[in-house]
């Protein structure tokens, strides 16, 4: 017995192949609020009516400029000498945001704002919970 129909591959010619248009009614076009498509969805992205994510903050890398910045995204980073830069990102939490840091595996110095320094204090906790938990095995 061979396979189903289900699993079976078939090939088709693009000749052979008829667009079908959908009969029924068509959608009222209306315009993208701010007129920027990429803004729009970008702004809907970060959870906010604005292109700007809810929760913001800045840390100090103990890494060179040239290393942070292709994982900067939409951050803004700044040189602070050779071996040093800061970043500011955001996101749409304070512990998604302290969390993306860990990408880094530098040391870093939290600038602002506070709720971010206690969302890496919470996040410190959780992880060495994790990794106790981890020691004393099943």
């Amino acid at each position: 017995m061979g396979p189903s129909t289900h699993d079976r591959r078939r090939l088709f010619s693009v000749e052979r192949v008829t667009p079908r248009t959908p009969g029924g009614p068509r959608f009222t076009r209306r315009d993208v609020p701010g007129g920027d498509v990429g803004e729009f969805v970008s702004a809907r992205f970060k959870g906010s009516d604005i292109n700007a994510w809810p929760c913001r903050g800045t840390v100090i890398l103990h890494a060179p400029a040239r290393d942070v910045l292709p994982f900067a995204g939409d951050g803004t980073e700044r040189a602070l000498g050779e071996r040093r830069c800061s970043l500011e990102v955001g996101s749409w939490s304070w512990g998604a945001l302290a969390a993306s840091f860990g990408r880094f595996a530098v040391s870093m110095e939290v600038v602002s704002p506070p709720q971010f320094n206690e969302a890496f204090a919470e996040l410190a906790g959780r992880y060495a919970g994790t990794a106790r938990t981890h020691d004393a095995g099943p």
